[in-house]
C-alpha cells in the first residue's frame, strides 16, 4: 500500500496558474496513470484535442465543473459535456476528447489513464504529405521546433507552426459539427492549418 497527500507533492505549472500533480511516482502505480490538474477559469487541459489508441481515461471532478469535448474515433460524431463536480467521466481508447474550465471557480479533477505510457497518442489532423486521418505528437525528433506531428502511413515529420498573432502553441479543437478547427489558446487567433507560415 502507498499513500500521499496531493498537495504536498511538487506541481507542474502549466501556464496560466493551471498545474498538474503526477500521482503515479509517490503512490509507485505501475498499471495506472494518475494526475492532479487545478485548472483556473477560462483555462483548457495541456493538450486540446487529442486521443490515446491504446489507453482508457476517466475524469473524476473534485471541485468545479468540467466541460469536454468529444469527437468519435472515426471523427464521425461530436458532444459537448459538463461534468460536475461529484461525477466521473470516461473515454474509450481512440475517442478524441479535450477539456476547459467554463466556469467561474477553480476546477480540481483527477484524471486516470490505463495502461499508464501510452504509446499511441492521436492528434484528429490529417497528413498533409499523404491524407492520413491523424498525426502523432513526437516531442524526441523535433529538437528546437518544440514538437513535430509525425504521420504514421508516410513517416512524414510535420512542423506545426506557432500562432500567427502571438506566436503560442495552437491547439486542435472542435469547430462546427465534427469539423476541427486550430486556435491559439492564449489570444484566440485561429489558423485554417497548423502547417502553414
Amino acid at each position: 500500500m502507498q499513500r500521499s497527500v496531493i498537495h504536498a507533492l511538487e506541481p507542474t505549472e502549466l501556464g496560466d496558474n493551471a498545474e498538474v500533480r503526477n500521482l503515479s511516482a509517490a503512490l509507485a502505480a505501475t498499471d495506472l496513470a494518475v494526475n492532479h490538474y487545478r485548472i483556473p477559469p477560462g483555462e483548457e487541459f495541456p493538450s486540446g484535442l487529442h486521443a490515446h489508441g491504446d489507453q482508457e481515461e476517466v475524469f473524476v471532478v473534485l471541485d468545479g465543473a468540467a466541460t469536454f469535448q468529444r469527437l468519435g474515433s472515426e471523427r464521425d460524431e461530436a458532444a459537448e459535456i459538463a461534468v460536475e463536480e461529484g461525477e466521473v467521466v470516461r473515454f474509450a481508447p481512440g475517442e478524441y476528447q479535450s477539456g476547459r474550465n467554463a466556469g467561474d471557480g477553480l476546477l480540481a479533477v483527477l484524471a486516470l489513464g490505463a495502461p499508464p505510457d501510452s504509446g499511441d497518442v492521436r492528434i484528429p489532423l490529417d497528413c498533409p504529405e499523404c491524407g492520413h486521418g491523424y498525426l502523432s505528437p513526437d516531442v524526441s525528433e523535433a529538437g528546437d521546433a518544440g514538437v513535430t506531428l509525425d504521420c504514421p502511413a508516410c513517416g512524414a515529420a510535420n512542423v506545426p507552426q506557432g500562432c500567427p498573432d502571438c506566436g503560442a502553441e495552437m491547439r486542435v479543437a472542435l469547430g462546427e459539427g465534427v469539423e476541427t478547427v486550430v486556435r491559439c489558446p492564449d489570444c484566440g487567433g485561429a489558423a485554417e492549418s497548423p502547417f502553414e507560415s
